[in-house]
């Protein structure tokens, strides 16, 4: 009987068949794409979530109000933080239970290292002549600006010179010194000018000085005063011509843990040249490698104190400088000229011709210091944090006044310090502040003014690191590692991107300005009390010198909750420890880029942190793939219910026949029920093969198994939407079922066009109307709420590197299911404007004997579909609106118009869907003779 009924109304099993193989091979590919995008996500958010460390630890309000509004970490958050942490915190900190590494920082300070650039000038060297001078006048481009640089010059000679590497007591020569020999005679060709500048040949007294021996250069009214800047290159030979240009580079200095930050990014790894620093480094009393005193018993002794330097500046700046040669009367007369007190005037009174231009990168001369070389620590700097507004736009960075003039003053007779970088004429973002050292000469404890204090000691550089040689982390969840690298900023919009030549914007060596340049120069703990107890006032550094601890936390393994469990653990153990230190949990972050404005008009985007982004995403990824399951669910199951209703309302008069002639309820449930699951299994059957196939096609990971899920799922969504309308089926009493519904009607109403005859037709049936609406309905909604949580998702998680790398893959799932949800609904849609149809077969067919012709009747059949579909829509847009109003403000607030738009959008594309579709039958219909269907009837 089932097979019999099955081949008897084989067009209307085959149409639910088809709707049955739809949807669950749809389904199931869905559900297969929805778990995959799942796990790729789940596995790119753990694969991603370690990075340096777990958990950042710093002082009580370092964090400024930014970041702790917006759960944020500052990329320049180590640059303006000089302790605040004491030593016996960190030591309490890293014994506490389950701490794998606890790296300190401890930032002590800015100080200048001398150096020059060379800059090569051998193609301007006169072949003809014996001595020759050239003039640079050099332009720095650093950051936004370009500044103007004192001018440079350069002695070429053919003679030689001898630049002395010992104390000659008896001729008045010591390292550094240079004389030309010109026969028996030597000049000090380059003393004058850059050490005598003011040419005094007599003291107060009188009596003759003894030079070169003694600098007589006046004390520059200001560190920038151009004159005490231009310096003098004396080149002997024919070879190649070097200019040499002084520069001065502020290098952070801070001191570690060796064998932690070893632990931490594999600092030990990175060393280019020398040894790196041991825990067995420490300060030690020996002599001073600049004392020029041969005898080593007198030789002066200071602190010595080991550090590394790193091999690159990590500063941007460019010199690009202008050349003349210079036109002098006599060249051979040049040696005598310049070995004289007047040096200074006559070569600054010299004009040139222009003979080409020449360029440099600054980082080229802090490449040229070499292990092994040491200084001194007269002056240091602290500087402040960047402040910020915030605006709509982003955050704006706030300016500060201009730099003191007695900023670069030392305490020793009233010296500036040399070659102050010209950038600190720039804008200022930053509060600085100075720390003289103290003068105690050659004793281990100070006397007089300094009264208590430490001597000055001096720092060895026993080796130099490269920080690209550091372990790498992913770029998803890279937190700052300021100690080693500098944020990395670039232009926000295309003026900015132009305004910085395309380059990302890198740190200066102004130290007001807005990016300040990572630690560069690395000492050991055991170093932190020498340094600091050498300034001539006291500091905050002394009591608690510790910026920053960085925290890798044993056993965590990415975000899974043991991992979670663990980090929030120690977390916990350092907050109830020291509740004023601020903690941050870091696994799971991602750089978060930000939008600051700076002074004129450029914007830039700077990679800050966001904290927990790891978390926020596994949970929205949990939330949207469930809903997503129910609600492709609910569209497949309401869709078959739709066309099973349809199915057992046009058997209508066969099932009371049936029951008629004798058939139970039960035998009818179970003649319906066994149709739709024979129609269920072979769906299910043919879904299998096409689940396997398509899956391959789409890549997605299929096997035989996967692909056999099919069937079940074909069966039971043929059973469970066929249930309820068989139940009805068999409540239908067997006179009613064979007699011909008779809808009772007021008055006539008349009808003058063909639009008013479709809206008649629909109101006529308003139960039909709503069912075949109600599938449509059900897809635009699902629409409007799939398209809201995709928002609220992208929303939820986007906005960081790892976030937007999550929502660009998370794309498929979303669009596979709008898709489907459409196309169910205006299948649905279809099947009940189709049904209609053939019940008014005989109806169309009067119409048509009348004289309607067949494009009247195809624009019914038009108008009604559009009808219905504009009903359903239009519900569906509303009900999807409403539904996410009502779940909550995080899925809708700034999106409403949004998503009205997108709703309306998804309602006329149901009416077109329905319209489209719905030609197919209707060409069919139209093929029909009206005499064959008026004779049926």
């Amino acid at each position: 009987m089932i097979l019999s009924q099955l081949w008897r109304r084989r067009s209307r099993a085959l149409a639910l068949a088809s709707g049955i193989l739809v949807a669950a091979t749809s389904f199931t590919l869905l559900t297969a794409t929805v778990t995959t995008s799942q796990a790729r996500t789940t596995g790119l958010v753990e694969d991603s979530s370690r990075s340096a460390y777990d958990i950042l630890v710093r002082p009580p309000g370092t964090g400024n109000a930014v970041e702790q509004e917006q759960g944020l970490v500052e990329a320049n958050f180590l640059s303006g933080v000089f302790g605040g942490i004491t030593l016996g915190q960190y030591d309490h900190i890293k014994s506490l239970a389950g701490i794998e590494t606890a790296a300190p920082v401890a930032n002590i300070g800015y100080l200048m290292v001398q150096s020059t650039v060379p800059v090569d000038v051998s193609a301007f060297r006169d072949s003809d002549a014996p001595a020759q001078l050239l003039r640079l006048t050099p332009t720095l481009n650093a950051g936004l600006r370009n500044y103007p640089v004192a001018d440079q010059y350069i002695y070429l000679t053919r003679k030689p010179i001898v630049t002395y590497e010992k104390w000659n007591e008896a001729d008045n020569t010591w390292p550094g010194l240079q004389h030309e020999i010109a026969g028996d005679k030597k000049y000090a060709v380059c003393w004058f000018y850059n050490e005598d500048k003011r040419g005094d040949t007599f003291d107060i007294l009188g009596e003759r000085l003894p030079q070169p021996l003694f600098v007589w250069n006046p004390v520059p009214e200001t560190a920038f005063t151009p004159d005490a800047r231009s310096r003098m290159t004396c080149v002997p030979g024919d070879g190649k011509a070097t200019a040499q240009i002084p520069v001065a580079y502020p290098v952070l200095l801070s001191a570690i843990d060796p064998a932690a930050e070893d632990q931490l990014v594999g600092l030990g790894g990175a060393v280019t040249s020398g040894r790196m620093l041991t825990d067995k480094d420490k300060p030690f009393w020996g002599p001073d490698a600049f004392d020029l005193n041969p005898v080593e018993s007198e030789r002066q002794h200071d602190y010595q104190i080991p550090v590394i330097l790193s091999s690159r500046t990590l500063t941007a700046g460019a010199l690009k400088a202008t050349v003349q040669r210079l036109d002098v009367d006599d060249p051979a007369a040049l040696p005598a000229k310049l070995a004289s007190p007047q040096a200074h005037d006559y070569v600054n009174g010299l004009h040139g011709s222009a003979a080409g231009e020449v360029s440099a990168d600054l980082d080229a001369g802090f490449r040229t210091i070499t292990s092994g070389d040491d200084f001194e620590v007269p002056l240091y700097w602290t500087t402040g944090p960047v402040e910020y507004r915030a605006t709509e736009d982003g955050l704006t960075a706030r300016t500060r006044a201009a730099q003191p003039r007695d900023l670069w003053r030392t305490n020793v007779e009233d010296d500036l310090v040399p070659n102050v970088p010209e950038e600190n004429t720039g804008t200022q973002f930053r509060e600085i502040t100075a720390h003289a050292a103290t003068d105690c000469m050659a004793f281990k404890t100070c006397v007089g003014k300094d009264s208590g204090r430490g001597p000055t000691p001096i720092l060895n550089i026993v080796g130099r690191y490269d920080t690209d040689k550091l372990r790498g982390f992913s770029a998803l969840s890279q937190v700052p590692l300021e100690t080693y690298r500098s944020p990395q900023v670039t232009g926000a919009d295309a003026a900015s991107r132009a305004a910085l030549g395309n380059q990302p914007l890198r740190p200066d060596r102004n130290l007001g300005g807005y990016l300040s340049p990572p630690p560069t120069l690395l000492t050991t703990l055991d170093s932190l009390s020498v340094i600091t107890h050498s300034r001539r006032k006291p500091t905050a550094q002394e009591k608690a010198p510790v910026s920053a601890i960085r925290i890798r936390v044993a056993g965590v393994t990415g975000v899974d909750p043991a991992s979670r469990a663990r980090v929030n653990s120690v977390a916990g153990q350092i907050r109830t420890a020291y509740p004023k230190l601020q903690v941050d949990v870091t696994v799971g972050s991602s750089p978060a880029p930000q939008t600051v404005a700076l002074p004129g008009g450029v914007k830039v985007t700077e990679y800050w942190v966001a904290k927990g982004v790891a978390l926020r995403i596994l949970r929205a990824v949990d939330t949207k793939s469930a809903v997503l399951f129910g609600l492709v669910l609910v569209v497949c199951g309401l869709f078959l219910a739709q066309a099973a209703l349809a199915s057992v309302r046009s058997r209508r008069t066969e099932i009371g026949t049936l029951r008629c002639v004798g058939w139970s309820a039960p035998e009818i449930l179970r003649l319906i029920l066994g149709e739709l699951a024979v129609i269920g299994l072979a769906a299910g059957m043919l879904g299998a093969l096409l689940a396997y196939g398509l899956g391959a096609l789409l890549g997605l990971p299929t096997s035989a198994a996967k692909a056999s899920l099919v069937l079940p799922v074909a069966l039971l969504l043929a059973l469970t939407a066929g249930a309820l309308p068989a139940w009805r089926a068999t409540r239908v009493q067997p006179l009613d079922a064979v007699t011909p519904p008779v809808t009772g009607t007021r008055r006539a109403v008349a009808v003058r066009s063909v639009a008013g005859l479709a809206l008649r037709n629909l109101l006529r049936a308003p139960g039909r109307t709503v069912l075949g609406a109600a599938g449509l309905a059900l897809g635009v909604a699902a629409f409007t709420v799939l398209l809201s949580l995709t928002l609220a998702f992208r929303g939820e998680v986007a906005g960081s590197l790892l976030g937007n790398a999550v929502v660009a893959q998370a794309r498929t799932a979303d669009y596979l299911s709008v898709a489907l949800s459409l196309v169910l609904g205006a299948a649905g849609a279809v099947d009940v404007l189709v049904l209609s149809q053939r019940e008014r077969a005989a109806d169309l067919a009067l119409l048509s004997a009348t004289g309607w012709s067949r494009r009247e009747l195809g624009r019914l059949a038009l108008y009604e579909g559009a009808g219905l579909a504009l009903l359903g829509g239009i519900t569906g847009a509303v009900a999807g609106l409403a539904t996410v109003l009502m779940i909550g403000q995080g899925l809708w607030e700034g999106r409403l118009l949004t998503m009205s738009g997108a709703a309306l959008l998804a309602a006329l594309a149901g009416v077109g869907l329905v319209c489209g579709v719905l030609s197919i039958p209707i060409r069919a219909m139209s093929r029909i003779a009206p005499a064959q269907l008026l004779a049926s009837e």
